[in-house]
């Protein structure tokens, strides 16, 4: 056996002992021998993908829906740069990825050889962890290195505490492809009791304790863990729960969906201030609510790994990893008074949604009332989680997901293929217009692939809509060129390119009709920029004369 075949075959054999379900695969010619011997392994889920972005972002939305690690695979040369921006992503979020590039040999390096550059740590601090594997050979000692790294690099992208991506650089000497020959200087097998080196998970943190307090407040924002156990102690100790919609705990009775109504009112935001504030992830989607934090009486930051907290704002004051929220005795005005006022403005918001016609935050609280329970939504990093941010009811039974790491519009429809392919149920995406052209490559699926049960909503208003409600927008000359960038494409023909179903929505009394289907599909929504810009100016005018008059009363 050539030491290319037996590496490759002892390292997918490896990852698939640790635990290994799915591979993303895009075609090269240095890469053969992992591809050669991921397509003899019945063991995995293989996905092919011609263009190594829409890769490495299939991937990503595989392992953030799954939450175990994905291996992505490519040729040596410029295709290990694609991957860069989703390994970007995979760091700042969390998601676990195995990214296994294929290189040329070290004689060839730095000679100006065939699709050769440097790639040795090339996504720099991005990755948890990289290791240059080394070209094979035949010799003693060579299995037990190939799986020790092989466990290494799984259990270091798992975490447990700060999951994330690893970097494996395999240089390949050819030849590259099975010479036929089945022996080997000693026996490539890892025997049959699992993993070749298994890792033992520390026990769970002790938690910090916090005095008992009524005037106490949840946030929760992207990336939180452990939610449903936090949710449950706040609605204990008679907190209100902020949560943005990735978040997934804006559920329940003390749901606040409004808040950043509720924060950009400063009669309410100045006589709320709690005693406590408690953090689960990394909340960035309301600018109220982050400049509201700071004022807290103690900030507490609740980070499963010490190493990497979210504080943008400078405002937290303790950082645990586990905190435990006890049962406060007292009266119930506080929760009262977030209530009362949550009321006042969900109904001002719902009554300008519902005389706005097709708009935008309409369509995105519509959206998600009509989805089946059991279903996944996945959310553009722009406009549309701001939008459902803004406009979502508190509900149960459906599973919410963004790319808010790096917060990029790259690679959103094969993230949002991915996480459908990992997700048991129904699977819907509501993404903008440029964000779904940017990855209109994420469409293409061979006749031989996997194929995702994933509905695309796409707001399409010719252009970045999310530029019209910053303060670029008062730059009225060159604005509509260089921010609101119209593109003029007809979204019909992009799907028919790829033989994807299409539907252009005429009313959004047709949603939960248009959104049937098996498969990829496509549910193009026209709205216009201006008017999106009318439609929020309304929505904010209302929930703050609302919220005004319930304090009033």
């Amino acid at each position: 056996m050539n030491p290319a075949t037996a590496l490759a075959t002892v390292l997918v054999d490896e990852l698939v002992r640790c635990g290994l379900t799915d591979v993303v695969l895009a075609p090269g010619s240095r890469s053969a021998p992992l591809a050669l011997a991921l397509h003899a392994e019945s063991r995995v889920r293989l996905h092919v993908r011609i263009d190594e972005r829409s890769a490495s972002y299939l991937a990503l939305g595989l392992a953030k829906r799954s939450e175990r690690p994905v291996a992505l695979i490519c040729s040596s040369g410029t295709a290990t740069a694609n991957f860069h921006p989703a390994v970007i992503e995979a760091a700042e979020s969390g998601v676990p990825l195995l990214v296994l590039t294929a290189d040329r040999p070290p004689e060839l390096r730095g000679t100006g050889a065939n699709q050769t550059i440097d790639q040795l740590k090339m996504y720099g601090s991005a990755t948890r962890w990289f290791a240059e594997v080394g070209a094979p050979e035949d010799r003693p000692g060579q299995v037990a290195y190939w799986r020790s790294l092989a466990c290494r690099a799984y259990q270091r992208a798992t975490g447990p505490s700060d999951p994330g991506p690893v970097h494996l650089n395999l240089a390949f000497r050819e030849p590259l492809i099975p010479d036929g020959d089945t022996t080997w200087c000693e026996p490539l097998d890892g025997g049959a009791n699992g993993p070749w080196v298994r890792a033992r998970v520390a026990p769970p943190p002790i938690a910090l304790h916090i005095p008992p307090t009524r005037r106490g407040v949840l946030v929760v924002g992207d990336g939180a863990a452990n939610v449903r156990r936090y949710v449950a102690a706040a609605g204990m100790a008679g907190w209100p729960v902020l949560s943005e919609p990735n978040g997934g705990a804006r559920y329940g009775d003390h749901a606040v969906s409004t808040y950043h109504h509720l924060l950009s009112t400063p009669e309410f935001a100045d006589n709320h201030l709690p005693d406590v504030v408690v953090t689960l992830g990394r909340p960035g989607l309301s600018r109220p609510l982050l400049s509201w934090l700071g004022r807290a009486g103690e900030h507490i930051v609740v980070a499963p790994d010490l190493g990497r907290w979210p504080d943008p704002t400078r405002s937290a004051t303790q950082v645990a990893q586990a905190v435990e929220i006890p049962v406060a005795a007292g009266d119930d005005s506080w929760l009262h008074d977030w209530r009362h006022a949550d009321r006042a403005a969900r109904a001002a918001v719902d009554d300008v949604l519902d005389a706005s016609g097709l708009s935008e935050p309409r369509l995105a609280r519509d959206l998600v009332d009509a989805l089946p329970n059991g279903a996944l939504l996945f959310c553009g990093s722009s406009m549309p989680i701001r939008d459902l941010d803004q406009a979502m009811r508190p509900r149960r039974g459906i599973r919410l997901m963004a790319s808010r790491g790096a917060s990029g519009i790259d690679g959103l429809v094969s993230t949002a293929m991915g996480a459908a392919l990992a997700h048991n149920g129904p699977s819907y995406a509501l993404l903008g217009d440029l964000t779904f052209l940017h990855d209109q490559n994420g469409l293409i699926l061979g006749p031989r692939e996997p194929r995702p049960d994933v509905c695309f909503v796409v707001v399409n208003n010719d252009g970045g809509g999310i530029f019209s409600l910053l303060p670029q927008a008062a730059v009225r000359d060159p604005f509509e060129r260089v921010f609101g960038t119209p593109h003029g494409v007809d979204l019909g023909y992009v799907a028919a390119a790829t033989g994807t179903p299409y539907t252009l929505l005429p009313d959004l009394s047709d949603l939960p009709k248009a959104m049937r289907g098996e498969g990829p599909r496509i549910v193009e929504v026209r709205t216009d920029r201006e008017e999106n810009v009318r439609v929020h100016a309304r929505l904010r005018e209302a929930a703050q004369a609302a919220i005004r008059a319930a304090l009033a009363a």
